[in-house]
């Protein structure tokens, strides 16, 4: 730990760099600094390599350093088995980067080397805890000009998560959100609170749940309603309320038995969660038998909630320059903001994690690899 604290971020004319790994699966004694870091090449002609200024921490972090999913993202970073060493370490985490661009592939012509970016990196790739990476063209977007590095890589993670789920998933766009009544479950948390902004932006009234001390910054982020999940039964306050067009779920477990009965029945009105078994599955069952038993548990819900007039989804993060284009024009025109609940340096990546892990955040864990003067 002692090496991290002077660490000296050098020009890319390296071999190696500075970054934050793990060897193995487990809870936080599994990280480990190294500065000796193999540096990221380009292999395919539509890559670019970043150099990482601020990068930030989300629950998928948690998760992949347990090695929750490890089933899926392995196939995903090896579906042919070519790999000769078989294994996925050193494993850098962290998914959000927000740094300028170093190099670019041969079939690269929307970037050049010094641009100001930002991105979210699929998790089958190596994270953004590390002075340099590799992500793909189309993953990678201009960083909004009205926000510093540490304040921009709070947010194409989350944002990119809850456009998924609303936008692609949901089918809601700036035409055809106005007035619609949106419920949010879980609005504080990085995911809940993009959302939160997202849908106010296009004119829905928003009704988020959320703890009683999270409640002023739900409200500043433009909800209508807040609903303290802790004041009394939940399930009860919202059936008092009119029903619901769409309701994001960014909680799960014993939500989803009673969520459905809060929409309106037979006008095409969704239910979105973000909890889902699919990795799990896999995890469990395997590739095949995972695979083939979500299939059958989203087929069979999406049929039993269509017979009772409303739909139901499911969501994931989605990678995608094109949707953080318009995510900056949002953040541009002042309609989204970062919501950052603390900043650590480079060398206190340990301590970020131990944060993100004791929950209850107002927002998102931002790691500055790059100190900004």
């Amino acid at each position: 730990r002692a090496a991290a604290r002077g660490v000296r971020l050098s020009a890319a004319a390296r071999s190696a760099m500075p970054a934050w790994v793990i060897d193995r699966y487990g809870r936080n004694e599994a990280l480990r600094f190294t500065s000796g870091m193999a540096l990221p090449a380009i292999r395919f002609p539509n890559e670019v390599v970043i150099r990482v200024h601020a990068a930030s921490l989300n629950p998928i972090d948690l998760s992949m350093r347990s090695g929750y999913g490890a089933t899926a993202l392995n196939m995903k970073r090896d579906p042919l088995k070519l790999n000769s060493t078989d294994s996925e370490f050193p494993l850098t985490l962290g998914r959000d980067a927000s740094g300028e661009v170093m190099e670019c592939g041969l079939s690269v012509s929307y970037f050049k080397p010094g641009d100001k970016v930002w991105a979210a990196v699929p998790p089958w790739k190596q994270g953004t805890l590390s002075e340099f990476v590799v992500a793909s063209g189309n993953e990678v977007s201009f960083k909004p000009k009205c926000l510093s590095h540490t304040e921009a890589a709070s947010l194409p993670y989350v944002g990119l998560t809850a456009w998924s789920a609303i936008n692609k998933v949901g089918g809601l766009n700036k035409e055809n959100c106005a007035g619609k009544r949106i419920l949010i479950l879980g609005a504080s948390g990085g995911v809940g609170t993009f959302a939160v902004q997202l849908v106010k932006a296009w004119g829905a009234h928003v009704t988020a749940v959320c703890s009683n001390d999270a409640s002023p910054l739900v409200k500043k982020l433009g909800a209508d309603d807040v609903i303290d999940y802790r004041s009394g039964n939940l399930e009860e306050q919202l059936k008092a309320l009119p029903l619901f067009d769409f309701i994001l779920d960014n909680v799960g477990g014993s939500t989803e038995k009673w969520a459905l009965d809060l929409l309106k029945k037979w006008s095409g009105a969704t239910y979105v969660t973000l909890v889902t078994p699919f990795l799990i599955n896999m995890d469990r069952l395997g590739v095949a038998d995972g695979m083939l038993r979500t299939g059958v548990t989203i087929g069979s819900k999406t049929v039993k909630h269509l017979c009772k007039g409303v739909h139901y989804r499911w969501a994931f993060f989605m990678p995608s320059g094109p949707y953080l284009d318009e995510i900056a024009e949002l953040v541009e025109s002042g309609k989204i903001q970062p919501v950052i609940d603390q900043v650590f340096s480079f060398s206190e990546v340990p301590e970020a994690f131990l944060k993100l892990e004791g929950g209850h955040a107002r927002g998102k864990t931002v790691i500055n690899v790059i100190d900004e003067k």
